[in-house]
């Protein structure tokens, strides 16, 4: 199955998945089964769903023909290459290319410019006046290509002006931007582009980052601190020609597989072996040859041969686009494409069917209880009218006032409700007095005014590892909070479960590990790339401040305020389900005492309420029954797809 297929196989699913949680959401409505933080729940995961997008990320050197892979692999069926591919440096700036559909297809370009600014590309992109737009003519292939050369426009500045923006000599890959003999230094004209383009597989959802050569990755750190390693796939491309160079050494060790620890979802294309083909060599002695490569590239980079995937992107693109098969084959760009696809569909899968399995089951388990609870409050109440039956008055009495003794000690118990709901407002500021923004944000100001006026390099060194060691004790006094509150809501849980007969699962636990180990990884770039003895002593101490703010600092709030939302929906989902169930019980002992009551007032109106009673719980049998077949779906598609094959088999 091709990359495409499997990609449109996903998307239907996803699509599927969106549609049955829709209808579960209509059915709670119209069964009055729902609530506004339920609502808001199963709201926000269709949104999730609707805006999930896929990342693949290509990165390479120059020359190693990068843009005729994305050319091949995902936009053959065009007729043309979408991206401009020619020998020399044809992609000058990190570019993305999507789709959105409240735009025209067009060109959104950052003018390098930016970089001056204490601003990633993440922020500008909030303020679209800031780039400039070229329209994007979808209809003319030629007209289409000219506006895509932009993606390669340059800029001639002076050295300092150049090493200002970023490009100076003393910068990883700097001898590309050497002056010339004009004294002036070629750098790219755009910090950043984004291509709008209503292809159908950016339709469905798939992202590509076309990255530029080592200069820029080193350049433009949000590549290595967010965008690649947030790419569910990586294609790393080398030249069959040259193989391991120098510089992609430095890229796949410092930038891809940090410790030459290679992930999921990361391969090694060995590109252009169509240089090898020699028609005085026969078809055995060049796929040794292309073998050979493929082996030392594997040893070099430390990795198993199995995931270096020697190709010809050239050949395969006019394969496809000519209808050739015997040429697709021989350029062996299927077999890449069916690894693309183990590789990375089903691990995006897995990610969508656990968030979702996530929400949805909490949600799914909280109505399943409400029903629950609600069937034993009727039944109960049903056993106590049938033991009426023929009762005399006194009886009766006598179980009104068992009725009222049960709803008084409930209502009793209520005050120790209402006191751990105190409590868990308490706990839950003090959370957010340790894991929120507002702490970050006074840590940011006191660590740039130390570093601002630091006269020493050792100053500014123990100022940004004193920022990472106070941010990650915030997380570790988070986490104490948040166990206490789990550790409080079980026991209550429990208490309520046995003195009142309450269903209520046990709490959700939850943790901010994911967290402390980004904040590991900005850490450990930071001491390679930052707080280095090298670098303090040769660069601005204050171009280390900006950068440090600029390109650290900017990551580690973002995964703050990740870390703030995950902590809210938790918070959220750890009390509904008990202010949910202590609401329903409350009326349902007051749905008793009320019954009970009229008997007493007319003895003759007991078979009628009793009637009633069946009636209702047999509508509460059917919405029970409706809820299972209405999520049945739902937790189908959510299987893993091993199961499900083997249910269809």
């Amino acid at each position: 199955m091709s990359l495409a297929t499997q990609f449109a196989a996903y998307t239907m699913w996803r699509s599927r998945l969106s549609a049955y949680i829709g209808e579960f959401q209509s059915w709670l409505s119209h069964n009055e089964l729902s609530d506004a933080q339920t609502d808001l729940r199963l709201t926000q995961l269709l949104e999730r769903l609707r805006e999930d997008r896929l990342n693949v990320a290509f990165v390479a050197e120059f020359s190693r023909g990068k843009s005729e892979l994305i050319n091949a692999i995902f936009f053959a069926d065009y007729g043309n290459r979408m991206l401009p591919s020619s020998a020399g440096r044809t992609t000058m700036c990190p570019t993305e290319l999507l789709f959105d559909a409240t735009k025209e297809p067009r060109i959104e370009l950052l003018p390098i410019q930016t970089r001056t600014a204490n601003s990633s590309v993440t922020e500008y992109k909030r303020f679209p006046e800031e780039w400039t737009v070229v329209p994007l003519d979808v209809e003319t292939p030629e007209s289409m290509q000219d506006a895509l050369r932009h993606v390669s426009e340059t800029l001639r500045v002076t050295p300092e002006e150049a090493a200002k923006l970023g490009f100076g000599a003393d910068q990883e890959g700097g001898d590309l931007f050497a002056a010339g003999d004009d004294g002036l230094v070629e750098i790219p004209r755009w910090r950043h582009a984004v291509i709008n383009f209503p292809h159908p597989l950016l339709k469905q959802g798939l992202v590509i980052l076309d990255t530029p050569g080592l200069n820029a990755i080193g350049t433009e750190p949000e590549l290595t601190l967010s965008l690649l390693p947030n790419a569910h796939a990586v294609l790393f491309i080398l030249s069959v020609d040259t193989g391991v160079t120098q510089s992609d050494l430095s890229i796949w060790k410092d930038h891809i597989c940090a410790g030459a620890t290679a992930k999921r979802g990361r391969l090694v294309v060995l590109n252009k072996i169509d240089g090898q083909w020699d028609e005085l060599k026969s078809a055995e002695e060049i796929d040794a040859e292309i073998q050979k490569q493929v082996d030392a590239s594997a040893r070099i980079l430390d990795l198993p041969a199995s995931q270096v995937f020697p190709v010809s992107a050239q050949k395969g693109l006019v394969a496809k686009i000519n209808g050739d098969n015997a040429l697709l084959e021989r350029s062996r760009l299927p077999l890449l494409e069916a690894a693309l696809s183990h590789e990375l569909i089903p691990a995006k899968q897995d990610i969508v069917r656990d968030s979702t399995e996530s929400e949805f089951g909490d949600v799914n388990r909280t109505v399943r209880g409400l029903l629950e609870s609600r069937l034993l409050g009727l039944r109960e109440q049903l056993t106590e009218l049938t033991e009426l039956r023929g009762k005399n008055r006194g009886v009766v009495e006598y179980m009104m006032g068992k009725v009222r003794a049960e709803k008084d000690e409930f209502e009793a118990g209520l005050q120790r409700y209402y006191a751990v709901r105190s409590v868990f407002s308490t706990l839950t500021n003090n959370l957010f007095g340790h894991l929120g923004l507002d702490m970050l944000r006074q840590l940011t100001h006191e660590t740039r005014e130390v570093m601002l006026e630091a006269a020493f390099s050792k100053t500014l060194s123990d100022s940004m590892g004193g920022f990472f060691a106070k941010a990650r004790d915030a997380l570790t006094r988070s986490n104490s909070e948040i166990n206490e509150i789990l550790a409080m809501m079980e026991a209550v849980y429990k208490k309520f479960s046995i003195e009142h007969g309450l269903k209520l699962p046990p709490p959700t636990p939850f943790s901010l590990l994911r967290y402390e180990k980004e904040l590991d990884r900005l850490q450990a770039w930071c001491d390679s790339h930052l707080n280095t003895t090298v670098n303090l002593l040769t660069h601005d101490k204050k171009n280390i401040t900006q950068k440090f703010f600029e390109e650290v600092a900017a990551q580690v709030r973002r995964a703050f305020e990740h870390a703030n939302r995950d902590a809210e929906t938790w918070l959220r989902a750890i009390m509904a389900p008990m202010e949910t169930q202590v609401r329903e019980h409350q009326i349902q002992l007051k749905r008793r005492l009320e019954s009970i009551k009229r008997i007493h007032q007319a003895t003759d109106t007991l078979e009628d309420r009793i009637a009633e009673l069946e009636a209702v719980e047999k509508s509460l049998l059917q919405q029970i029954q409706g809820l299972e077949q209405i999520t049945s779906s739902v937790r189908e598609l959510l299987l893993p797809i091993e199961v499900q094959q083997l249910q269809a088999a």
